[in-house]
């Protein structure tokens, strides 16, 4: 469903004169009865008749954007679309499955605000190709910084310094973190390089548990340097798979406008409770960091988003102040770790992030290639 802050809420509620417009859709037509429109705030109580679940959309017939829509409509079902509807000419189209679109009459409302609920042109994957390529440029540029990096770490984990090992894991680790939209289309890889021992049959102590949080709990746990040689080599070479397969790989279109709002909503729930830690106390530069992956992420998409997206800006300073209060936390080359952050410096950080995803949440719905026919 189009997010509220885009398109009105779809929520039951009197509509004009108090009520509600009753209409029927199926595959072979489409809220035909609605002859008498009137502005302002109206309440359409939608039923679906046919045996296909459908999309509906209330659309500029002009131009296809959209005001209002209900998704996932089942066969027998009603639900109620709210929408404020200001002069002009409006139209229901409807999507159901396994067939084609259906486009009921354009009528003309004539009476009401001059403007209603904004309407919001839909993405195609033509629109979205050219974020999608600036984004995987962006990728790929830091591949070599990446490989780089992790290279480092190996070869510090092999001359048997921990101090230069642990000095080495931190950069590298950040490296891949800011690379945020693409691990959707790393597939296994993903696992290898950054899997969490949480829901491994044996933990920490899994088989599984390799790449960069299984050398993270070697290097502070005290193993010893030459059982983590054979990890930092696979993650080294996992590394170089992976730079080597994204040449190849394409990336879902949706994948972006997604991940505007998943990069930060595990942040949440991993680094910002300290979940992911396994001992460097590190998860505040890896949440700092996935603030620049949402940044490019954000800044791909700009050029779909500005004519779509009324809270670009609101989004941009919500993710600058988290931003702020993350960077505050690096003093003298060292980040504080979750744990001993004050209360008052936790609230900030995770009532800033609350905010952030709820300033990005539209993103996803916005900018998702749609169905048009």
């Amino acid at each position: 469903m189009i997010a509220a802050t885009a398109l009105l809420a779809l929520a039951g509620c009197t509509g004009h004169d108090g009520g509600e417009v009753a209409l029927t859709v199926s595959r072979s037509g489409c809220a035909t009865e609605w002859h008498d429109p009137h502005g302002g705030e109206q309440t359409f109580r939608v039923h679906n008749v046919g045996i296909n679940t459908t999309e509906v959309e209330l659309v500029d017939p002009a131009n296809g954007a959209v005001y209002a829509e209900l998704e996932n409509l089942g066969p027998g079902a009603t639900r109620p679309m709210q929408v404020t509807l200001g002069r002009g000419r409006y139209a229901f189209r409807c999507l159901p499955e396994d067939t084609d679109a259906v486009t009921g009459p354009t009528v003309t409302v004539t009476d009401g605000p001059k403007r209603g609920a904004p309407a919001i042109v839909p993405v195609d994957e033509q629109v979205l190709r050219g974020p999608v390529d600036t984004y995987r440029s962006s990728v790929q540029h830091a591949f070599p910084t990446l490989r780089r990096d992790v290279r480092r770490l190996a070869a510090a984990v092999r001359s048997g310094d921990r101090a230069a090992a642990r000095r080495a894991w931190l950069p590298a680790h950040l490296d891949y973190e800011r690379l945020g939209a693409a691990y959707g289309t790393f597939g296994d890889l993903a696992d290898a390089i950054d899997r969490l021992p949480a829901g491994l049959p044996k933990g920490v102590h899994d088989p599984g548990f390799t790449g960069f949080h299984r050398i993270e709990y070697g290097l502070w746990h005290g193993e010893s340097l030459p059982a983590l040689r054979k990890p930092a080599d696979a993650l080294s070479a996992d590394v170089a798979k992976l730079v080597t397969q994204f040449r190849t790989e394409r990336v879902d279109p949706n994948d972006l406008p997604l991940r505007a709002h998943e990069i930060l909503e595990m942040t949440l729930q991993f680094e910002l409770t300290g979940e992911a830690d396994q001992g460097s106390g590190t998860t505040l530069a890896t949440a700092r960091a996935n603030v620049d992956g949402t940044v490019a992420v954000l800044d791909a998409l700009r050029p779909v988003l500005r004519s779509r997206f009324r809270g670009l800006s609101a989004a941009d300073a919500a993710l600058h102040k988290l931003r702020t209060l993350l960077d505050a936390q690096y003093r003298h080359g060292t980040w504080t770790p979750v744990d001993d952050l004050s209360a008052p410096q936790r609230r900030a950080i995770d009532g800033a992030a609350g905010e952030a995803l709820e300033r990005l949440a539209p993103i996803a719905a916005l900018a998702q290639v749609r169905r048009a026919q």
